[in-house]
């Protein structure tokens, strides 16, 4: 059988429109489906999303956790996705060990739902919602060294057959979405977005200098335009903590007219 992947980080769009219909979205809704046919499919699935963000980290421990329609202003339809998975409670007890025997403090949450950074893309990827799921928050102190730990301490999970999802995007700057395109803004998008896949893909970097490299990701060209906040670029510093490998794959792609990026380890 072949081996699950360790993680995974998706550009997962703008709210629910991948999934309905919007033409900005075919290019992702084609790259998921693709990613889900090419890898063997996970037992269970720990998803990092941006739109989840605690003081600690906190980690769903509810069997059933309900939808959280976490987006605003969308067609009625938008608030009528269902995705009913389950969830894995003693998946969750598990991660949470390891990371307080990382001496990274976190706590479980069984009330807490799943937000759009989960149902959506696996709406795409698994759409027959069978494989149980566990959403792990952001820190929201935001800092990406701390984001890198969490996805080391997460190497020590003993589960078998668990693909760490994170789920965020390479490119948003909502602003920038909304706006005519420039030559200048083009730049700064595709600059970031050659130096994020140099960062994760080149294997000419030793380890300790790849990590540098996404600890210090604010001084990369267009950095700042290409992520105002950076909740949505951190899920992938937790996906590379739990590789610390050169990524094996990725994956290039336009969203709503702008270069993203996913990648496999």
């Amino acid at each position: 059988m072949a081996q699950i992947p360790k993680a995974l980080f998706i550009s997962h769009g703008g709210g629910p429109l991948p999934l309905i219909g919007d033409p900005g979205h075919r290019e992702m809704v084609s790259c998921l489906e693709k990613i889900a046919a090419q890898i063997p499919k996970p037992d269970a699935l720990l998803v990092v999303s941006a739109h989840w963000e605690e003081k600690i980290p906190t980690i769903t421990s509810g069997q059933s956790p309900s939808l959280i329609y976490d987006y605003y202003g969308f067609p009625e339809e938008s608030y009528a996705i269902r995705y009913p998975c389950a969830g894995e409670p003693s998946l969750a007890g598990e991660i949470h060990n390891v990371l307080e025997n990382s001496g990274i403090e976190a706590k479980l949450d069984a009330m807490r739902g799943f937000d759009h950074g989960l149902f959506v893309p696996l709406k795409i990827m698994y759409p027959e919602a069978d494989i149980p799921c566990v959403q792990l928050s952001l820190v929201n102190t935001l800092d990406p060294s701390h984001h890198l730990k969490i996805g080391r301490a997460l190497q020590s999970l003993n589960r078998q057959n668990v693909l760490v999802l994170g789920s965020g995007f390479s490119f948003h700057n909502l602003r920038a979405f909304f706006a005519a395109d420039t030559p200048e803004s083009q730049e700064l998008n595709y600059s970031f977005d050659e130096w994020l896949l140099k960062t994760c893909c080149s294997s000419n970097f030793p380890e300790e200098e790849r990590a540098k490299r996404l600890v210090h990701w604010a001084d990369a060209p267009g950095a700042r335009f290409c992520h105002p906040r950076e909740e949505h670029l951190l899920p992938l510093h937790i996906c590379y903590g739990v590789a610390r490998t050169p990524c094996s794959d990725c994956f290039e792609l336009k969203i709503m007219n702008k270069k993203a990026s996913m990648y496999l380890w």
